[in-house]
């Protein structure tokens, strides 16, 4: 169903994807938008139990086109180095693909965005209860369910190891 990549030596093992996207704060949600045209979005999320969640707004572009179609793509850069000398860049990345799912369930949605939350303010236990508390209504929770991840590096990241 998804393909397999080109370039295998530059395939990053399933444990090291993970990390990635264990490590890293944002990436960019695409998704099918108005007129069929892709809507590519960055955003904040976490990574937990090989899922990926986010909050957004309760309306918009991005809950629109999630409504119409769930399947997305994730995209996280962990390293994009350009090297002007060798005409190339040092990268690694990751791309999840999956089906995204707006969360109804208030205690799903409130699972989530303390697990968000903890992610970005861990020493702040008390503050961050507070905020969810005051915004949960307003509050829109996304899952997505990841189907197929692949992590990549430039070949010179390959030869360097």
């Amino acid at each position: 169903m998804f393909r397999n990549m080109r370039r295998k030596r530059q395939l990053l093992s399933s444990e090291e994807s993970e990390l990635i996207l264990h490590r890293m704060t944002s990436g960019i949600l695409a998704v099918t938008g108005d007129d069929g045209y892709p809507y590519a979005v960055p955003l904040s999320y976490v990574y937990n139990n090989h899922k990926i969640y986010f909050h957004s707004a309760l309306t918009g572009h991005k809950i629109d086109a999630i409504n119409e179609n769930g399947k997305v793509s994730f995209c996280v850069i962990e390293q994009d180095n350009v090297i002007p000398e060798e005409y190339t860049t040092y990268f690694r990345s990751v791309i999840v693909f999956g089906k995204a799912r707006i969360l109804h369930d208030d205690n799903e949605k409130r699972q989530a965005i303390e697990c968000l939350a903890e992610k970005y303010s861990p020493e702040q236990v008390e503050g961050r209860l507070k905020e969810i508390e005051k915004d949960f209504k307003r509050l829109c929770m996304i899952e997505l369910d990841i189907e197929h991840i692949t992590g990549k590096e430039a070949i010179e990241l390959v030869r360097a190891r």
